[in-house]
C-alpha cells in the first residue's frame, strides 16, 4: 500500500483534473453541509419530530454530500485506462460517512460540552470522511497498480480531523449563530472544506503505475463516461437535499398546523382567531354559536360519539354561510364566524338564522337520533374602540340569563348584556383566586447572545367555570375598571415570590422574573409596602424580580410615574417599559424615565422583516435603547425570519415568543429548561 513497486517494466501514470467539475465537487460538499445544519438546527426547536429524526436526517446528507462529492471528485481526474466501481463496496461506502456524521452531530449536541467533546466529535468525523475516501478507492477497478505516499495519507486523515474539529466547534459552540444565513454559509463552506481538503489531499498520495508496453485508451471517451457520473450524482444529490430540505419545511407546517388549526375539526384554533381579532377590518362583525350542555352527549353516549356530532356541526357551519366569513373553533363547544372583508349586519343575521334552522333539526350518528341546543350572540365593530370589546360584547350576549338555548340569533344590546357580564367577572376574581381558577403561566426570554434563558415574564390565565378560558384581554380590563386588579396584583407577587424561593431551593435559575404592574397601581404607596412585605416573608432579593409597567401609565401622569418608579429603583427593583411604542409618548421623557428594560410590542414584530415600515420602526427602536444603555426585549417573535432580522439589527436581542417557548406552569418551565439544557 505504501510501497512503491520495484519492477523496471512498470512507468508512472500521470492523469489530469477537470476544473470545472472540481469546482462542482467543492459546491456539492457545500451544499451538504449547508443542508445538514439546516437539518441539525431543528433538533434544537420544538417539533413534531423526535431530535433523533433531525439528527439522523442531517446525516444522512452529510453523509451523501461525502459520498457524492468523492465520486464526482473522482470523475474529475482522467486517467487514460478503462475504470469501473465495484457496485456494492461503492453503495456500501456511504455507510461511514453518515454513522460517522451521526455519531459526530450526537456528541456534539450533548450537554456540558468541551473542547474535548469537540475533538471527540471532530475525529470521529475526520475518520468518517477519510475512511469513506479510502474505501471508495479501493472500490475502483483499474487495469493498473497505485501506492499511497505515508506522509500525504495521514496528511489527509489529520486535515480531515482538524478541518471537521473546527466546524464543528463553530456549528456546536457557536449555535446561537446558527440562526443568521451569513454565519450558517460560513460554517458550511468549512465544513464543505474539510471533505475536499482531505479528498485532494488523499488523491495527491496515489501514484499510479502501468508496464511500459500499456496502450492507453482514449482519455476523451473516458471524460464523457465520468462526466456522466458526475452529472448523475450531482442530480441525485440535488434531489435527496431538495427533499430533506422539504421534510423541514413539512415540520414546519406541521407545527404551525399544530399550534393554530383544531385537530378534531380541522378548522383554525382560539389562537389564530385571537390573532385575527387583533387586525380588525372594518366594518367588522363576530358571531359565536354556543352548544349548550355538549357534556349530556358524552355522558349518554361516550366521548367518541361526541367528537362525531361536533364534526358534523362543523361541517354545517362550513358549508352553509358564505366566504365572506372565517369559522373557527374557539373552544369545545364554541365556534366563532368573522368577517374578513366589508359586510353588512343584516347579512350576517340571515345567515345565522339559516344556521339556526339547520341546527334546529334532528340528525343521526351512528344510527341514533341527536338534538342539540345552541344559541347565537353577534357582535359588531366599526372603530378600533368597539373592536377591542367585540367578543366580550358576544360573551356578554351568550351568558346572559334571558339566553334560552332555542337557537335563537341575539344581537349584542349594551344596554341589556353589559353590565351583568362584567359585573359577574368582577365578583367571581376572589372565588377565582382561592380555588385555582385563576393561575400564573411563565414565559421565557432567552438572549440571543449567550442562548441563556434571561428572565421569564409572569402571564396570568383564568380558567372560568362558565366562560371556559377567558383571555387576559377579556378580563384584565374588567377587573381594572372594577378596581380589582390591586388585589390581584398583590396574589400574583405572592405565588411569584414563592415560586422563586422554590427555584432557589432547587437550585434552577429563570433570571429576573418579570410581574407587569397595572398603570393605576404603579404610584400607589401600598405598591412597595407589599413588595417588601413579601419579599421579606420568602427572602427574596430585589433583583430577583423586574417590575413591568406600559408605556401608557407614563403617558398618563409622567411626573408621578417618573417619582415612583425611582423609588422603585432606588429599592433595588429592575424596571421595564412594556408595550413600548404604543402609548404615543414623548420621546424626551424617555431619557428620563428610570428604567432598565425597553420591552417592544408585539403589533411591531409581527410584520418584520416583510414590512418594510415596521422594520425600520424596529431598527430606530432598537437604535434608541442601545444609545441609552438599555436592555431589549422583542415580544411575540414566533418565526425564524424574524428572529434572524433581530439578531442581524440588534447587538443584544432578547427574545420572548412561541419561537422559543409557550407560556407555561412552572412543571412544564422546569421540564422545557431540562430538556434545553440536554
Amino acid at each position: 500500500m505504501f510501497k512503491n513497486p520495484s519492477s523496471s517494466n512498470l512507468i508512472e501514470l500521470n492523469g489530469e483534473y477537470s476544473i470545472p467539475i472540481v469546482a462542482l465537487s467543492i459546491i456539492m460538499s457545500v451544499i451538504a453541509s449547508y443542508t445538514a445544519l439546516s437539518m441539525n438546527e431543528r433538533a434544537y426547536k420544538n417539533s413534531f419530530f423526535h431530535r433523533n429524526f433531525w439528527l439522523a436526517l442531517a446525516s444522512i446528507a452529510m453523509g451523501f454530500g461525502i459520498w457524492s462529492m468523492h465520486f464526482i471528485g473522482m470523475s474529475a481526474y482522467s486517467l487514460p485506462v478503462e475504470m469501473h466501481y465495484h457496485k456494492s463496496l461503492t453503495i456500501v461506502s456511504v455507510i461511514p460517512a453518515m454513522l460517522a456524521s451521526f455519531i459526530a452531530f450526537y456528541i456534539a449536541s450533548r450537554s456540558n460540552r468541551t473542547y474535548w467533546t469537540y475533538i471527540l466529535a471532530g475525529s470521529v468525523m475526520g475518520i468518517g470522511i477519510s475512511s469513506m475516501h479510502y474505501l471508495g478507492m479501493y472500490a475502483m477497478e483499474m487495469d493498473l497498480l497505485y501506492t499511497y505516499d505515508r506522509s500525504l495519507f495521514i496528511a489527509s486523515i489529520v486535515i480531515a480531523i482538524i478541518v471537521s474539529v473546527i466546524a464543528i466547534y463553530i456549528f456546536s459552540g457557536f449555535r446561537r449563530f446558527v440562526v443568521n444565513r451569513f454565519i450558517q454559509l460560513i460554517t458550511a463552506i468549512i465544513m464543505g472544506l474539510a471533505v475536499s481538503s482531505m479528498h485532494y489531499t488523499g488523491m495527491a498520495a496515489i501514484t499510479f503505475y502501468v508496464p511500459k508496453d500499456f496502450i492507453p485508451s482514449s482519455m476523451h471517451m473516458h471524460m464523457m463516461d465520468m462526466n456522466g457520473v458526475a452529472i448523475s450524482v450531482a442530480i441525485g444529490m440535488i434531489v435527496l437535499l431538495g427533499t430533506l430540505l422539504f421534510s423541514s419545511l413539512v415540520d414546519r407546517y406541521v407545527e404551525y398546523r399544530a399550534n393554530y388549526f383544531d385537530v378534531l375539526t380541522k378548522l383554525p384554533n382560539r389562537r389564530l382567531f385571537e390573532q385575527k381579532l387583533r387586525k380588525p377590518i372594518f366594518p367588522e362583525h363576530l358571531a359565536i354559536w354556543h352548544l349548550h350542555d355538549l357534556e349530556k352527549v358524552n355522558r349518554e353516549y361516550d366521548y367518541q360519539f361526541g367528537d362525531e356530532v361536533i364534526q358534523w356541526v362543523a361541517e354545517v357551519l362550513e358549508l352553509s354561510t358564505s366566504k365572506m366569513v372565517d369559522l373557527y373553533r374557539i373552544e369545545g363547544n364554541r365556534f366563532a364566524f368573522l368577517t374578513r372583508d366589508m359586510y353588512e349586519e343584516k347579512q350576517m343575521q340571515e345567515e345565522m338564522e339559516k344556521v339556526a334552522e339547520l341546527l334546529r333539526q334532528p340528525f343521526f350518528i351512528q344510527n341514533q337520533e341527536v338534538t342539540l341546543q345552541a344559541t347565537c350572540a353577534i357582535s359588531k365593530a366599526y372603530n378600533y374602540e368597539e373592536a377591542s370589546s367585540i367578543y366580550t360584547n358576544a360573551l356578554s350576549v351568550l351568558n346572559h340569563p334571558s339566553v334560552q338555548y332555542n337557537h335563537e340569533v341575539v344581537m349584542y344590546d349594551p344596554s341589556i348584556h353589559t353590565y351583568t357580564f362584567e359585573r359577574e367577572i368582577a365578583d367571581d376574581v376572589f372565588d377565582a383566586m382561592l380555588k385555582g381558577e385563576l393561575y400564573l403561566v411563565y414565559q421565557p426570554k432567552v438572549s440571543m447572545q449567550t442562548y441563556e434563558i434571561m428572565g421569564v415574564e409572569t402571564l396570568l390565565r383564568w380558567n372560568h367555570p362558565v366562560y371556559g378560558m377567558l383571555s387576559p384581554g377579556i378580563f384584565i380590563p374588567i377587573l381594572e375598571n372594577h378596581d380589582r386588579m390591586k388585589d390581584v396584583t398583590d396574589w400574583i407577587i405572592k405565588l411569584v415570590c414563592r415560586q422563586i424561593s422554590i427555584w432557589n431551593v432547587e437550585g434552577i435559575p429563570f433570571g429576573q422574573v418579570a410581574i407587569n404592574i397595572p398603570g393605576q397601581y404603579v404610584t400607589s404607596p401600598r405598591l412597595l409596602d407589599v413588595l417588601k412585605q413579601t419579599l421579606n416573608d420568602y427572602d427574596i432579593r430585589p433583583a430577583q424580580l423586574e417590575l413591568e409597567i406600559t408605556e401608557t401609565t407614563f403617558v398618563k401622569n409622567i411626573a408621578e410615574a417618573m417619582r415612583a418608579v425611582s423609588v422603585l429603583r432606588q429599592e433595588g427593583f429592575s424596571v421595564a417599559l412594556d408595550d413600548f411604542g404604543t402609548g404615543v409618548s414623548s420621546l424626551s421623557y424617555l431619557k428620563q424615565m428610570p428604567i432598565s428594560t425597553l420591552k417592544i410590542d408585539k403589533s411591531f414584530i409581527d410584520e418584520i422583516p416583510h414590512s418594510q415600515k415596521d422594520s425600520s420602526i424596529i431598527q430606530a427602536i432598537i437604535r434608541l435603547g442601545e444609545s441609552l444603555d438599555l436592555a431589549v426585549v422583542f415580544e411575540g417573535v414566533e418565526t425564524k425570519e424574524q428572529v434572524e432580522f433581530l439578531v442581524a439589527t440588534c447587538k443584544d436581542p432578547i427574545i420572548q415568543g412561541y419561537y422559543f417557548a409557550k407560556p407555561m406552569i412552572p412543571e412544564e418551565l422546569k421540564g422545557w429548561r431540562n430538556k434545553d439544557v440536554e
